[in-house]
């Protein structure tokens, strides 16, 4: 498989606001979409359903953060080519050459390992196996770089903020909030995962919490999802490194079946702008907080 010239193998873009004017910082890493033409060539299903892998334009729906006064670091590689909300060693070997069956794991069991299998509905991606060259390629030229800026961001926003709160943007698909939702209790539209606890304090996430709640959103925490590697991998209370994942139903703004965002996107997004505005005051001042 050939490899994308070095002026187009981008991994991200990370937009910092004119003042930063807290520890606040959002992420969006599924939301990539720059797909390289060798890969649609060989892949099996076409583009379109490749894209159902995608948390399509969640980077749209928080790109006034920067304005506001936090930086947002956007993924540009998708998420079907290299995941970056996975360990670099959830190497699947049912689709890498030389990879020995690792310990279980269930991500790379369902095939969504650091280089997927699989797209939405479990659709094969690949026809035979990748070489472990062209892997090490993709986690050399995309994982690391986006990685290396994360963890650059947050030392940075620690060293001058004395703490971070990094907001890790995703979606969900409305047919998995269903599958995972009691009959007779209502579908949660925002789902936060702090991993019950481990990857932020209680404060930081009750806040986020209620800057949803209170533009009428329906929200709760870890269930069906918790977070995933970005989370268990940077999120540390303790050392003042607080990370929330942030899980938006689909439904509210697209139509997942073409891919495409709904007539009503630009009103979400202004909803969305204030919730943005409200999290970054909140968390902004933490001199109320600690004296809360």
């Amino acid at each position: 498989m050939s490899h994308l010239p070095k002026h187009e193998a981008k991994a991200f873009v990370l937009t910092r606001p004119d003042r930063r004017t807290g520890p606040v910082i959002f992420a969006s890493p599924h939301s990539g979409r720059d797909y390289p033409a060798d890969f649609l060539a060989s892949a099996l299903p076409d583009r379109q359903v490749i894209r159902s892998s995608e948390d399509a334009f969640v980077d749209q729906l928080f790109d006034m953060a920067p304005a506001l006064g936090a930086p947002l670091l956007a993924a540009k590689v998708p998420r079907a080519y290299v995941d970056l909300n996975r360990a670099a060693d959830e190497l699947d070997p049912a689709v890498i050459e030389g990879i020995h069956r690792p310990a279980h794991n269930p991500r790379i069991s369902s095939g969504l390992g650091v280089i997927p299998r699989v797209v939405a509905g479990g659709r094969a991606i690949y026809r035979g196996k990748l070489s472990l060259a062209e892997v090490e390629y993709r986690l050399r030229t995309f994982w690391h770089p986006y990685h290396l800026a994360l963890a650059n961001l947050i030392e940075e926003t620690v060293a001058n903020f004395g703490r971070a709160v990094l907001v890790d943007c995703h979606s969900m698909p409305h047919e998995a909030i269903e599958a995972h939702t009691r009959p007779g209790q209502p579908r949660p539209q925002i789902v936060l995962g702090d991993r019950f606890g481990a990857t932020a304090g209680r404060e930081v996430i009750d806040r986020i919490d209620s800057a949803f709640a209170e533009t009428g959103l329906r929200v709760s925490r870890n269930a069906p999802f918790a977070g995933a590697h970005v989370a268990q991998a940077y999120g540390r209370p303790s050392r003042g490194v607080h990370v929330v994942q942030v899980e938006i139903d689909r439904a509210l703004y697209m139509d997942e079946a073409q891919i495409a965002p709904l007539p009503g996107f630009p009103a979400f997004r202004d909803q969305i702008a204030g919730v943005v505005a409200r999290i970054i005051a909140e968390l902004g001042d933490a001199q109320r907080l600690a004296a809360e």
